[in-house]
């Protein structure tokens, strides 16, 4: 019976070992599985914690990458300053009101031009300009444009001494380049980098010739005035009368209300046409403000003016820089036209600013007065090996005025080619009013060649016996049935 007791004892501790050892394999397991469990919830909380800090950085770098393109564009985004002057007063307006200006109502074209600039640079853009260089006495200089009429405005552009040194920049140049924009202490944009010269890099600057240095010879190259207008005989009978070349230094002589104006636009809107390598530029001084818009509509160049409300000191600034961007393109091998009305009033301008000497001529002329004007209209030339300057000039005679007549007698014998209207012409409304016996151009066989040259002497003798409307009424009449001037000398020999 002991025995008996005692196996099942020992069964029953077995079976109590077997459930215990059961029991912790079974916790054992569970323990694995929460910790298997635990470490893939941990798992994946970092690889969605991963994901984040990454989706965060490619969201960073997005950012980033926009912000730089968006730097990168602003700085790329270059503004051309003439695209800025060619535009009207109202779409300048609205450009500017776009970028965020307001109050654009209360500035001046030149204002809002400014505030543009300054806007533009602020924000990481580059501005490109151009403009003729005027050098100060204190050495500095200025970029002036011809809309403004080569006067001093808010958005004219500081060019500094070293740089007018460093590249021998002279009064006159076309000066294209980088600009800056004012600092605290500043008024004015400044030429930040020279880029062009005269419509050349800077490195070809170097070696050219002083306008002074380059000698003057006679025009050899014609500038052809007809066109296929029939309505344009102007042209046509200046072609044969008074031929104009390269170089020429011509004189048109004009009385009040003679067609003066209408020829000179006659002649610009022939040259444009013919010649498109030529340079052209109209100066107006002392003329009408309406006359200055017709001749800005009507001619397809550049057109200056100074109109008779401004001052004298105004007329002689516009005409010298003028005349020295002309010289400066001369001394580039360019042909360079200058329509000049009139060189009268240029004269009296000169006369009111140049300091008296104490000699005054008659009419009140003062004797060094017609220095700088003479000049002005001398510096027309043609170049040898080089370019040309001309010069159209008209000179008004029968004003009533003793000054004019002085004015005239003194230009009188310094133009090499003379365009003589004839009142009587005008008063009849026979138009071109041109006196074709007192017209003519010196050294005209340097133009023309020997054929129509010897025709133009035989027509000359026939009108030589003529009056002056009577020889006008006759060539209109020979030239409205020929189409060109070959036509109207082939016409002569039948």
């Amino acid at each position: 019976m002991k025995i008996v007791k005692s196996r099942k004892i020992h069964s029953n501790s077995l079976k109590s070992k077997h459930s215990n050892t059961s029991d912790n394999n079974l916790l054992l397991d569970n323990s694995l599985v929460k910790k298997d469990e635990n470490s893939k919830n941990s798992e994946s909380v970092l690889t969605q914690n991963q994901q984040k800090v990454e989706k965060n950085l490619e969201e960073s770098n997005e950012k980033s990458d926009h912000n730089t393109k968006h730097k990168k564009n602003l700085s790329e985004h270059v503004i051309i300053l003439e695209e800025l002057k060619s535009k009207t007063p109202e779409n300048l307006q609205q450009y500017a009101r776009d970028l965020g200006i307001e109050n654009t109502g209360a500035f001046l074209k030149q204002e809002l031009i400014f505030a543009i600039l300054k806007h533009s640079v602020s924000n990481g853009g580059h501005v490109y300009g151009e403009g003729i260089l005027e050098i100060l006495p204190d050495g500095f200089g200025f970029l002036r444009f011809s809309d403004s009429n080569y006067s001093s405005g808010p958005d004219d552009i500081y060019v500094s001494p070293s740089q007018i040194r460093r590249f021998n920049l002279r009064k006159g140049d076309l000066i294209g380049g980088q600009i800056r924009s004012p600092r605290s202490n500043e008024r004015y944009f400044a030429l930040l980098k020279v880029q062009k010269i005269n419509y050349e890099a800077t490195e070809n600057i170097v070696s050219r010739v002083h306008f002074e240095n380059l000698v003057p010879i006679y025009p050899q190259q014609r500038i052809f005035l007809e066109t296929d207008d029939s309505k344009n005989l102007s042209a046509r009978i200046i072609e044969v009368i008074s031929p104009i070349g390269k170089g020429q230094r011509s004189l048109i002589v004009a009385p009040p209300r003679s067609g003066k104006t209408v020829l000179l636009q006659n002649i610009a809107h022939s040259i444009s046409i013919n010649n498109p390598e030529i340079y052209l530029i109209v100066l107006l001084i002392d003329e009408r403000p309406e006359e200055v818009t017709d001749m800005q509509r009507s001619v397809k160049g550049e057109v200056v003016s100074s109109t008779f409300d401004e001052p004298a000191t105004r007329h002689v600034q516009l005409t010298e820089m003028v005349i020295e961007k002309a010289k400066r393109l001369v001394e580039h091998k360019k042909d360079v036209v200058i329509l000049l009305d009139s060189i009268t009033r240029l004269a009296r301008a000169y006369n009111n600013v140049v300091p008296s000497s104490g000699k005054v001529l008659t009419g009140g002329v003062d004797a060094n007065a017609l220095q700088r004007p003479k000049r002005v209209f001398g510096a027309a030339r043609n170049i040898e090996n080089g370019g040309s300057l001309t010069i159209i000039a008209t000179a008004l005679i029968e004003t009533g005025s003793r000054m004019d007549e002085v004015i005239f007698e003194e230009f009188k014998g310094t133009g090499n080619s003379e365009i003589i209207l004839d009142r009587k012409l005008s008063e009849r409304r026979i138009y071109p009013a041109i006196d074709i016996n007192k017209s003519g151009t010196r050294k005209e066989e340097c133009l023309v060649d020997r054929g129509p040259l010897s025709k133009i002497w035989i027509l000359r003798r026939i009108i030589n016996s003529m009056s002056s409307t009577e020889a006008m009424e006759f060539l209109l009449d020979k030239f409205k049935n020929t189409k060109t001037n070959d036509d109207f000398f082939n016409s002569m020999n039948s």
